[in-house]
């Protein structure tokens, strides 16, 4: 018997600790090295989410302490880091803005409400297993609701970078403000905004793994404080708390609970859609087993914890997850070093901050814009699934032009949409047998046999109300044109997994239409299939003698070959 060594045995006992356990001593070193590069490259992002978010700087921090610390207990995934994001953060600003100010403690609170309705929704999602509901936004989809809220992200950023303040609703606006005020800009806040630009630039070009952000930011703190960047009209973020983060109740505002249940309901499909991309992803990467329900759990307990510490919502950061991984982080146990540093610079290192200009924050965010922008995404949609290329286009157009939660809703709406259509195309061939006796498809036309008298037609998707009426009208068409008329029509139903009600007396209608022509009408099926199904419906119609199931082509061929369509026609064994 294979000996338990003492990770398994403390695995075995908390079952919870997925993410953790087994942990392997070579591996540890590499895990703390990697929680500190995230945390070296996690902090001037999660602070300049911030801006986006319209929350204080210092929200940014809570979100990679407690939430990272909770998911690391609660998830299954060793790799998924729960934290900030660009997209849920875009989503709080651009719908609680109308029903309070941007960084006002009334919005604040909002916030972190919305972080809690989130957790409340994940759990329930967890509950009824709705894990499913991933699936309903199309990576194309994705790629354009990124790219849209990336493009938005960047734009409201250019106002900060010159020192003016942001004006305007949608990217289209807020740049045609800046441009128009290009005479007011601040050179000497453009100025760093441009060293930072180049820092970040320059540090990945140079060295990938360089924590160029925070170069930048420790870099612009110094010069702060030592050239006295705020009495130079250069604006800095001023005071940031330091400490602990106060436990407390989100604050419940029921006047404003419409637009927060729909903020949150936003949020809560991102997260899902996101979370379970990213996590099953690096799953598959390291042939491990993943868990989408128990990562479920760990983001509604991440989310708990983020509204119970006065900050928003986190999600599974597809950018954070491999900054790990890149930095050869394997478990979580670099996540929870990242928090011990968080934790760290909370207690310590808050004070230096407030030197921090803040236009390094709008440009770290605007760099973080570019970046979601996925042009290499969308050329190669268009390149290879020009419809789906649409799908995207249009979910972008609806984030820039409108908002992100209309951009969520039609992302879900043009990925279910897109789906149908492909379910409601035709997919059909006609077979013939070949001079070695295998089948072979052909367009669907008339006068193609089978066998003398049969046709045997071929359906490749789901047979269900949206395209049962096309399926019938193929048929008869095919039945009506071809010359002589067949006296079977054989339907090769083994690519068919399901058949709906109103598909179902679909098929009885057409066996009646059919045997008015004198033809008649039998079908292949298999029982991993819908052969059962089709049985019921057979029942349900009480005409025994007209309609047959088979297990094979070449069963039906047999067994029909010199039927009349009036006689009774006996099933082939199994069938």
């Amino acid at each position: 018997m294979k000996a338990v060594t003492p990770t398994e045995s403390l695995s075995h006992r908390f079952p919870l600790l997925q993410g953790v356990f087994p942990m392997s001593r070579a591996q540890l070193p590499h895990d703390i090295v990697a929680g500190i590069t995230l945390a070296a490259l996690g902090i001037p992002e999660v602070m300049g989410y911030t801006k986006i978010a319209g929350t204080p700087a210092v929200t940014g921090l809570y979100t990679i302490l407690l939430p990272l610390v909770a998911f690391a207990l609660f998830g299954a995934s060793r790799h998924l880091v729960a934290a900030a994001d660009s997209a849920t953060a875009a989503i709080l600003a651009s719908t609680l803005v109308t029903v309070a100010a941007l960084g006002s403690k009334e919005y604040v609170g909002l916030t972190s409400t919305v972080a809690l309705t989130v957790a409340a929704m994940l759990v329930v999602a967890r509950i009824f297993r709705l894990g499913f509901l991933a699936d309903f936004l199309s990576r194309s989809a994705l790629v354009g609701f990124l790219t849209g809220v990336g493009i938005q992200v960047a734009a409201g950023e250019l106002a900060g970078m010159i020192g003016l303040a942001k004006q305007g609703h949608g990217p289209i606006l807020q740049v045609a403000s800046v441009v128009e005020r290009l005479g007011s800009a601040s050179y000497a806040t453009a100025a760093v905004s441009a060293a930072v630009l180049a820092m970040i630039v320059g540090c990945k070009r140079l060295s990938p793994r360089a924590p160029g952000a925070l170069i930048a930011v420790v870099g612009a703190i110094a010069a702060s404080a030592i050239f006295g960047f705020g009495q130079r009209g250069i604006s800095v973020i001023g005071e940031v708390p330091g400490g602990l983060p106060s436990l407390s109740f989100p604050p419940i505002r029921w006047a404003a609970m419409d637009q927060v249940l729909a903020t949150a309901a936003s949020c809560f499909i991102v997260i899902i859609a996101q979370s379970a991309a990213t996590a099953r992803a690096y799953a598959n990467r390291y042939n491990e087993h993943g868990d989408d329900n128990l990562d479920i759990v760990g983001l509604a307990v991440a989310n708990a914890s983020a509204a119970f510490t006065g900050t928003f919502v986190v999600n599974g950061s597809p950018t954070k997850t491999e900054m790990v991984d890149d930095a050869g982080g394997r478990t979580q146990i670099a996540h929870l070093t990242t928090a011990v540093i968080v934790l760290f610079v909370l207690l310590f290192l808050t004070k230096p901050l407030a030197y921090l200009p803040a236009a390094v924050l709008s440009a770290i965010v605007f760099m973080i814009g570019l970046k979601l922008i996925d042009v290499k995404g969308m050329a190669e949609l268009f390149r290879v699934q020009r419809d789906e290329f649409v799908v995207a286009l249009i979910t972008a157009f609806v984030v820039v032009f409108v908002d992100v939660m209309h951009g969520i809703v039609a992302a879900v709406l043009l990925s279910v949409i897109d789906n149908t259509r492909h379910s409601y195309r035709l997919r059909t061939r006609v077979l013939t047998r070949s001079e070695t006796g295998h089948w072979i498809p052909h367009v669907v036309a008339p006068n193609v046999f089978a066998a003398p008298g049969i046709i045997v037609y071929r359906f490749e998707a789901d047979l269900f109300y949206a395209n049962a009426g096309r399926f019938m009208d193929e048929i008869l068409k095919l039945a009506e044109q071809t010359q002589p008329a067949p006296r079977w029509i054989v339907v090769d139903a083994s690519q068919i997994s399901n058949v709906d009600y109103t598909a179902g007396k679909t098929l009885l209608q057409l066996r009646d239409e059919l045997a008015r022509r004198g033809v008649g009408i039998a079908s292949v099926a298999v029982p991993e299939g819908v052969s059962n199904e089709l049985e019921r419906y057979r029942a349900l119609g009480q005409k025994e003698g007209r309609q047959s199931i088979y297990p094979t082509v070449d069963a039906a061929i047999d067994a029909l070959r010199d039927a009349s369509p009036n006689a009774t026609v006996a099933a082939a064994p199994n069938a």
